[in-house]
């Protein structure tokens, strides 16, 4: 924890003081209460599970779609936590598919549903049919879910969004808002609450996480240097969730208050003393080809290749906001944890026409990225969707 706090730029945790505040609490409702975890096995998953994990639910049941990565939070809850008395089981399911479906009709008994199942690439916005899997990841498999918590009489249902939902620039900000009008509806039904948050360091998938592989395969470290970002911990998204979810009211969104223990750091800074940490002297290269070339010498004399430029690639948010001056804040509940509140807003009509059109094309087999667009403006007419023709996909 503190290894990773160092290469964000930080001497100390965002949440002690409130999980301390309030861990009497939380442990007393984990150890009376039933969960599942949708979406347990990324790296936010695995961390809100350990954190209902060593609080000794009495169920805790974890669905994701990827095996491998089920397995290793396991392996890692067992080297770290051991055993509990309580009912803990994993399964390997795809919650869009009639498996999932079965597995909720055969229990679906819980207090407390998490969902952090997510596309959460802006690269996943490149083609029309990942992005029609991100809708259907982010927004339906969303509805569906809340729908069957509801008929099965979960107390609360837990979702997260994401700070690109504030004022969205890329598709898959706007589907995450898209998702919380969704809930907003569902909220009259079930008691629901949401959590925004910086990107958490060292994710899997996310550019830190590549710096890893990129120094287990031998290849150069490629960042932007004129993008900055908030970054939180794993655990600190694992506690986030946790305390938005035990204790937010009906459509509370959760978010780390900024302070001057939350500060903007680029990519670039990071990647410094990342390579800085493993004894390495980062070597700025000028090009994707310098940096690949000299991959194969430099690294034996103590030297990185990088390359560190500009950024120019579709959806890219120029800055972080967690929540817009429109919206109603409690600051003062907690220490380090904003709460942005809500009221049930949403657009019966606009819902249902959204669902009706995007369910066509998915009937008829065949849509474009220009119609999926469109019917996003439809929903969010001052969404800020920049298309520059070029994505992440195509660089290194």
């Amino acid at each position: 924890m503190n290894h990773i706090l160092g290469l964000i730029g930080r001497k100390k945790e965002l949440f002690e003081k409130d999980i301390t505040n309030n861990n009497k609490e939380l442990t007393d409702i984990v150890s009376k209460s039933s969960f599942l975890v949708i979406g347990g096995a990324g790296s936010i998953g695995q961390a809100i599970t350990k954190e209902i994990f060593k609080r000794h639910p009495k169920k805790l049941h974890v669905v994701d779609i990827s095996e491998n990565n089920m397995v290793e939070l396991v392996r890692d809850i067992r080297s770290s936590f051991g055993y509990i008395d309580g009912d803990f089981q994993t399964f390997a399911l795809d919650i869009g598919s009639i498996e999932y479906d079965a597995f909720i009709k055969n229990d679906g008994k819980y207090d407390y549903v998490l969902n952090l199942s997510a596309l959460k690439h802006v690269r996943s916005e490149k083609d029309p049919f990942t992005l029609m899997r991100m809708i259907d990841v982010n927004i339906f498999n969303t509805d569906k879910t809340l729908e069957q918590s509801i008929e099965n009489g979960t107390k609360k249902y837990f979702c997260v969004s994401t700070d690109k939902a504030a004022n969205p620039v890329n598709m898959m900000g706007a589907s995450k808002r898209i998702m919380e009008m969704f809930l907003m509806r569902k909220s009259l039904q079930i008691n629901i609450s949401t959590a925004r948050f910086a990107n958490v360091a060292f994710s899997d998938g996310s550019l830190l996480h590549g710096f890893n592989q990129r120094i287990q395969k031998n290849q150069p470290i490629v960042a932007p240097n004129d993008i900055k970002r908030y970054f939180v911990t794993p655990q600190e998204s694992g506690e986030l969730c946790l305390m938005s979810c035990i204790f937010g009211e009906n459509r509370d969104i959760f978010f780390p208050k900024l302070s001057e223990d939350l500060d903007l750091i680029s990519f670039a800074d990071i990647a410094v003393k990342y390579l800085e940490n493993l004894g390495y002297e980062p070597y700025l290269c000028k090009d994707e080809d310098e940096a690949r070339e000299l991959a194969k010498t430099l690294p034996k004399e103590g030297k990185w290749p990088c390359l560190f430029t500009g950024s120019d690639t579709t959806g890219e948010k120029d800055f972080e906001e967690f929540f817009t001056d429109k919206e109603t804040l409690d600051v003062n509940r907690f220490e380090n944890l904003g709460v942005i509140k809500n009221e049930a807003i949403f657009d019966e009509e606009k819902l249902n026409i959204f669902t009706k059109m995007i369910q066509g094309f998915k009937q008829r087999l065949s849509w474009t990225k220009e119609e999926i667009v469109k019917e996003f403006f439809k929903m969010i007419p001052d969404f800020g969707h920049k298309e520059t023709g070029k994505y992440l996909d195509g660089k290194m």
